[in-house]
Parts: structure tokens; sequence; C-alpha cells
């Protein structure tokens, strides 16, 4: 379902992604881990068509991110770290723009909606009565992801998909992509909320300085590193160490 060749991203003098190759077949849940400006998120924009790769390229359901740009995009849903939306719009209007952006048919995509809105606890008013900038940061996160899958896309890339969901739509969000996985979607999580991917995903990808570290089951991964938990491998490999001295020693400077 997805296939990366080589992928590389430069800006300028720096390479943000470096030579990454992987394949994602469908029916599985991929944790794309990595530090702060590991080259995460400049992946998956250029594997949804927003940014264009330096070197190398990638594959979408296979269609080429170079050659078939608008193919890629028909077949992928994104949910942005951003949670960026048109504020001037009510988000019933953002929702049916998505879906005629995609060619769905008016009927089609109310239902569609309709549906989502079940889903996450929502009643349709929550759609009509109030501009996208009025809505809370967990409102927008709700209709970013419905617009992401509004369209039943093969493949699906998270990006901080629970930030600003309260606990319940977070349990059902993890649910969703579960059953999404089940019937064969490719599901690409980036997050830092290592425990919670270690416990969704059946596959762990983690990179830094754009280069691919470890790739593998995570309760694999962990145990042949000795490591105990995900988040102290993410630790040991990205050289992240003495962590909690170097807190005891930033508190101490409050002390008087």
């Amino acid at each position: 379902m997805i296939s990366l060749q080589r992928l590389t991203k430069r800006f300028g003098g720096q390479t943000a992604v470096d030579a990454l190759t992987l394949e994602i077949p469908g029916g599985q849940i991929v944790g794309f881990l990595g530090p702060n400006g590991a080259g995460k998120t400049t992946t998956l924009r250029m594997l949804t068509g927003m940014l264009e790769p330096t070197e190398g390229t990638a594959t979408i359901c296979g269609f080429d991110l170079r050659t078939d740009p608008v193919e890629v995009k028909r077949r992928v849903g994104f949910v942005p770290d951003s949670g960026a939306v048109f504020e001037s719009l009510t988000g019933l209007e953002y929702l049916e723009m998505v879906a005629a952006l995609y060619a769905i048919p008016a009927d089609a995509a109310r239902t569609r909606i309709r549906q989502f809105l079940a889903f996450f606890d929502l009643s349709f008013e929550t759609l009509t009565d109030k501009l996208l900038g009025a809505y809370s940061k967990g409102m927008r996160r709700k209709v970013v992801i419905t617009a992401a899958l509004l369209h039943n896309p093969p493949v699906v890339f998270f990006d901080e998909p629970l930030d600003g969901l309260d606990a319940n739509a977070a349990v059902g969000f993890k649910a969703l992509i579960q059953t999404l996985a089940q019937e064969g979607k490719a599901i690409v999580y980036s997050s830092h909320v290592l425990d919670v991917v270690e416990r969704v995903c059946d596959r762990v990808i983690l990179v830094d300085k754009g280069r691919l570290l470890v790739d593998g089951r995570p309760d694999a991964l962990v145990a042949a590193h000795g490591a105990g938990t995900l988040e102290k491998l993410f630790i040991q490999l990205t050289g992240a160490s003495g962590l909690e001295q170097r807190a005891q020693d930033f508190a101490r400077t409050f002390r008087p």
C-alpha cells in the first residue's frame, strides 16, 4: 500500500529526510516515531503530496508521488498535527466542501457526516451553529478526523491525532483505527504518546535526523534492546540520556 524508495528531502543544506526505504502493507497500524526535528512531519507531507521529494520517490497504492500526484491524493486521508481548518466556515460547510473535492454525492456525504457525528457523540446542530474559528481544540480535531476519512481512503496518515480529544473520544478513536486496519487499510500513526503507540500499533518505525533507526514489532524491538518499554527504547536510541537527572538539576535552580 505504501512504498518508499530512498525518499529524501533537503531544505537548503539541511537534510530533513535521508533516503528512507520501507514498505507498509494494508491491514497494519504503523507507529511512526522520532524526536522533534527527526523528519516525521516532512515525510508525511511528502507522502500526502504537500511537499515534493528532493530525491527518491514513493508509491501509494501503486501510484507514484511524482508522476501521479492526483491519484495519490485520491487514496490518502491526512490528519495533520496543526488541526488547521477554514475558520470562516461552519463545520458542516467545511465537511461538505471536502466531500465535493472528492466528488462524493451530496446525499451520500450527508449520510457519512451523520455517521461520524454519531460516532463522536455529537449533534447535527453542533456543525451548523458556530463557525470553526469558535470551536474548541477537541471539536476541531473531530472535524479534521471526519474530513480525512470522509472519502473512505485506503491509506490514512495521522499526525498526533489524540491532541485535544477527551478521554472518551480518544478511546473511541483507538478502536476506530484498529477497525480500519482490520478492513485492510494502511494506517500510519505519528505520535509522541508512546504508551498508546505500544498498545495500539502492530509495528513501529523509529527515525532520527531523517534516518531509519529501527523497524519492527514494538514488543520484539523492546525485547531485543532490553529496554523494558517503548519509551525507554526511544530514549536509548535517540540519545536523550540522563533526562531524570537533568530535570532534577534544573528544578534545583528554582530553590532559594
